[in-house]
């Protein structure tokens, strides 16, 4: 009896009717209602043309597997735990001279001898692709089918040379500047960030166009030397030298804490490049920092290069890194931030300093995968996929 009289006069009582939405709230209004509608405008075209080549290359499955797009041998995105792992399960490009029928390519730069502490970064192109098995080529909220609205490939490694840093640096240029000459999007997977030079140099070598560089890291990586060589901590010094990349359209985002060397300091002040602390993230908000950081890298110049080090996010998510540090960005806010930078459209990126050896579970590894199609899934869904074609020195659609 007593129960029943608690449950009368209790709000939370099994009967009673309370309800804590507004009255007028109209579901349209959220994201999840749009983008469940959007869905529907894509196509599936290339899906199905995708089912098709995999039972054409794999077989029929067998009798008893009644679902008849599934193919004997593991072919393409499906299982996302079988198969050969390429970048997405994207195709692999063996002729290098095939990639200019792609809109973007994926490449991996397996070289670690920039590195001044942890080793391991060699191993970042295997371990971003290995997980990358996981992702389908659809973005629920920003609406976008890769598959169906651009065309990726993975073109597989340069052959770096571990040995010489100076060799695999010529190696990394030349690579880069043939995926770019070609029209497709270099989409590069480091690496340690000495690859950063190399990497603009061989985009630079193939346009006389003005290039900003937006970076987001904990570290200033902009002195001249270390140890006496052009290690990870020095690829903007170098970059910024080059003639149609200037050093006051270099923005660096993120940077603090207690590894920033005091020579690139100097360096930075001396060169008027413009650094954005965490701090200042805080302060200013995510929205006004990616605004300046805009304007800044695309003043005067004609496009913009994102060199995107793993490291520049709290220690915490991202234990598979040479040099961590704690402070740095939370994964929504810098995915946040990205997708307010690739809206306005990129000639190339990287992805630099992830390291298997100390990861824990690939969650580095899925979190640079996470950066490169956020970047990719806006640039499609704002049209500027294939933008950057239009400063290649010689071309002609």
């Amino acid at each position: 009896m007593q129960l029943t009289k608690f449950n009368q006069r209790s709000p939370y009582a099994l009967n009673s009717r309370v309800h804590h939405h507004h009255p007028s709230f109209d579901k349209t209004q959220l994201q999840g209602w749009q983008c469940m509608h959007k869905e529907a405008e894509i196509p599936h075209t290339a899906w199905e043309a995708e089912e098709k080549r995999c039972l054409e290359m794999g077989l029929q499955g067998a009798d008893s597997i009644e679902d008849k797009s599934i193919p004997t041998f593991a072919r393409g995105e499906l299982p996302h735990y079988a198969g050969i792992n390429t970048f997405m399960k994207a195709p692999y490009i063996e002729n290098v001279n095939d990639v200019k029928k792609y809109d973007a390519a994926v490449m991996g730069v397996p070289f670690d001898g920039g590195t001044t502490y942890r080793p391991g970064a060699r191993f970042g192109p295997q371990g971003i692709r290995r997980i990358s098995a996981l992702y389908t080529p659809y973005n629920y909220e920003i609406g976008v089918d890769l598959r169906e609205q651009m065309t990726l490939c993975d073109i597989g490694d340069v052959f770096t040379i571990p040995s010489n840093i100076e060799k695999a640096f010529d190696q990394i240029s030349k690579a880069t500047a043939h995926v770019f000459a070609s029209g497709a999007m270099p989409i590069i997977l480091g690496g340690d960030h000495s690859i950063g030079y190399p990497t603009l140099r061989g985009i630079a070598s193939q346009t006389d166009k003005t290039i900003g560089i937006i970076h987001f890291d904990r570290h200033a990586d902009i002195q001249e030397k270390d140890l006496d060589e052009r290690m990870h901590t020095t690829p903007w010094f170098h970059a910024t030298n080059l003639p149609n990349v200037p050093a006051t359209n270099l923005v660096q985002i993120g940077i603090g804490g207690w590894q920033v060397p005091r020579q690139a300091v100097k360096e930075a002040r001396k060169r008027n490049t413009t650094i954005i602390t965490m701090r200042d993230v805080e302060q200013l908000g995510l929205d006004k920092v990616a605004e300046m950081a805009l304007e800044m890298a695309w003043h005067k110049a004609d496009a913009v290069y994102l060199s995107f080090d793993i490291d520049c996010m709290d220690a915490g998510f991202v234990p598979g890194t040479g040099w961590p540090e704690p402070g740095g960005f939370l994964p929504r806010e810098v995915l946040y931030m990205l997708g307010l930078i690739a809206k306005e459209g990129l000639c190339g990126m990287e992805v630099v300093e992830v390291s298997p050896p100390y990861d824990t579970s690939d969650i580095t590894s899925l979190m640079a995968t996470r950066v490169i199609v956020d970047v990719l899934g806006t640039m499609t869904a704002h049209g500027k996929i294939g933008e950057h074609k239009k400063i290649i020195r010689g071309w002609s659609a």
